[in-house]
């Protein structure tokens, strides 16, 4: 069976804390891809926001 696990950060570093974090909970073997992303808008103010975000797909 395959399970995914989302991960959604709006600084980068946080979301590779959190991906190692769970990537130490899984074997090498039960890893199957990870597909990453950056979003990019601005708020109200003009401010940039952004939004890293990771899909790990992994054997259960």
């Amino acid at each position: 069976m395959y399970k995914v696990a989302v991960f959604d950060k709006e600084h980068e570093k946080d979301l590779e804390r959190e991906i190692n974090h769970f990537l130490k909970a899984i074997s090498d073997e039960q890893l199957v891809d990870i597909k990453y992303n950056v979003a990019a808008a601005c708020n109200e103010d003009g401010e940039q926001l952004y939004c890293f975000s990771a899909l790990i797909l992994y054997r259960a």
